[in-house]
């Protein structure tokens, strides 16, 4: 059958009339005279997308249930569960499947469904028909609002996972209830008895006559099309259909793919999402995370699991370093400038690795002039430095690139983003400073969260117009107050640094300095002189 596709890229947006999929809820109150009105922002009552995943568990955690809970968490959806069976599997495949007795199977979803406001079930391995037929008893006793369908029949170790019983169970009552059916080429070809499912052409046609079964919508997704340089998926919704497309990403690390996009599209729907939107968030995401997990390695066997939160990686990279943050960092605290690196001929990368070997103890990466993208290489460039030498690096302003390049954590500004955001942005583990001039800045910052806090003008500078200096009693004053250690900043040079350090207030951690160091010829005596200063105004004050 030829099929007339309507062009779709990924970030197409294809709005649905049907308002089934609309979860904003607003909750009427009674004024005094009995009338309804709207609620305050005091008395609104969030409503958290939710999503009941019904599946297998997965004990290598690839797929099944872990997958489901990783990718509804990634996407910021609940996600609560009903396991109908337990398998014992690994990367080589599946060693065993112990299913569920069907009446535990029914208290699992009656406890979730009678209590927890349930927006979305996703079904993924329903290993038996009366499996099947509990779960359609459950959903007639507390409906949802759509139902996700993920006909998983075989493993992607080629492990059968369901039978022809099964299977029929599943074409003839599951989905008629459906509101998407998210089967790959060889499910497709299974649930319609055998049919060839190996082109384009062929993944519409089976679209075509899985929608006559009675789902509302139907992606057949084409990831193990032979002969295919891309991951190709077709979505039909009984009128259009829509080719999908994206890069095929070259890794082993393909464990769970059906089971993370069903999940991510089933998370959409729970935040409001129309199906169409949502089938394209849950493949550009799934593509991104098989591209960030494409050279990570989980086990010795053929298909590896991938990482669905992106941090595997940073990680890793964290363990080299005994702690996140430690308050000794801000001793020789080194501030870059572009234009001072510019003035003298440098690279920010040659500038960040020279002030290291002088005894830097944390970079803050301060690109006032670069653009985004250059910003972005320098910071890759300079966190590889960093990371060698042991030592943090920071991102001044920028979350948006230190979330890119997965620096240590970002200094902020008093007119920047405020720490809590931030901190909500970056995770617990991230290192995030503030400046602050007052005690009040100082025990705001703590409420925050922040980790330290930098505390100047000490002294003026060049390196900041209108900035008010605080001096050493401002300085002194300021740590008294703070819960939190304390790295002096503004004007600190060789011939100053000791005064500031003997203030003699033990949360004073060290001292911040831009043009001390980097508008030098030469960086590294500089930054060796300075560390010596330090060490013997430290040693002084003790």
């Amino acid at each position: 059958m030829a099929c007339s596709i309507v062009p779709s890229s990924l970030f197409f947006f294809h709005k649905l009339t049907n308002s089934r999929y609309g979860t904003r809820t607003f909750v009427a109150m009674q004024d005094d005279c009995g009338a309804a009105s709207a609620t305050t922002t005091e008395q609104y009552k969030m409503k958290i997308p939710h999503v009941l995943t019904v599946a297998g568990s997965d004990s290598g955690a690839g797929a099944g249930i872990q997958a489901d809970l990783k990718a509804c968490a990634a996407r910021g959806v609940y996600c609560s569960t009903v396991i109908t069976a337990v398998t014992a599997q690994n990367t080589a495949g599946v060693q065993g499947v112990n299913i569920v007795p069907e009446d535990f199977v029914a208290a699992q979803l009656k406890s979730v469904l009678s209590d927890m406001q349930v927006d979305v079930v996703k079904t993924g391995m329903l290993p038996s028909t009366d499996l099947v037929k509990v779960l359609l008893q459950s959903l007639s006793e507390f409906p949802v609002r759509a139902l996700v369908v993920d006909p998983v029949m075989v493993s992607t170790s080629g492990d059968v996972l369901a039978g022809p019983s099964t299977i029929t169970g599943l074409r003839e009552n599951l989905l008629p209830m459906a509101d998407i059916v998210t089967p790959n080429v060889k499910e497709a070809s299974a649930l319609l008895g055998g049919m060839q499912v190996v082109t384009v052409a062929d993944m519409c046609s089976a679209a075509k006559l899985l929608h006559n079964l009675g789902p509302r919508t139907v992606l057949v997704k084409g990831g193990d099309l032979p002969d295919s340089s891309d991951a190709v998926d077709i979505f039909f919704d009984g009128e259009d259909f829509h080719e999908l497309r994206s890069s095929r990403v070259n890794t082993r690390n393909t464990h769970g793919t059906g089971c993370t996009l069903a999940s991510c599209i089933a998370a959409e729907l729970a935040k409001g999402s129309p199906m169409l939107s949502a089938v394209k968030v849950a493949k550009c995401f799934v593509e991104t995370a098989l591209d960030y997990s494409k050279d990570i390695v989980i086990g010795s066997g053929p298909q590896g699991p991938f990482d669905h939160l992106l941090r595997l990686k940073s990680t890793s990279r964290q363990s080299h370093r005994a702690e996140a943050f430690n308050p000794s960092d801000l001793f020789l605290y080194a501030v870059t400038d572009s234009g001072m690196n510019k003035k003298w001929g440098r690279s920010i990368t040659d500038a960040v690795k020279t002030a290291l070997e002088g005894g830097a103890t944390i970079i803050q990466l301060r690109e006032k002039d670069a653009d985004t993208r250059g910003f972005l290489e320098a910071a890759k460039a300079c966190l590889q430095i960093c990371w060698v030498h042991g030592v943090p690096l920071l991102i001044n302003d920028r979350i948006d690139i230190a979330l890119a390049c997965d620096a240590d954590g970002v200094h902020l500004g008093q007119s920047d983003m405020p720490a809590r955001t931030a901190r909500a942005l970056l995770g617990p583990d991230k290192i995030i400073g503030v400046s602050c001039k007052t005690p009040e800045e100082a025990h705001q910052a703590w409420i925050d969260g922040a980790n330290y806090i930098g505390c100047g003008g000490v002294y003026p500078t060049n390196t900041k117009a209108n900035n008010l200096t605080v001096g050493l009693d401002g300085l002194k004053t300021v740590c008294l107050a703070s819960k939190l250690p304390v790295v002096a900043i503004g004007g600190i040079g060789i011939s100053n640094a000791s005064d500031v350090m003997k203030i003699g207030v033990s949360n004073l951690k060290g001292v911040a300095v831009v043009s001390a160091l980097f508008d030098r010829e030469c960086i590294l005596p500089e930054s060796k002189k300075l560390h010596a200063v330090l060490m013997d105004a430290v040693q002084r004050v003790k």
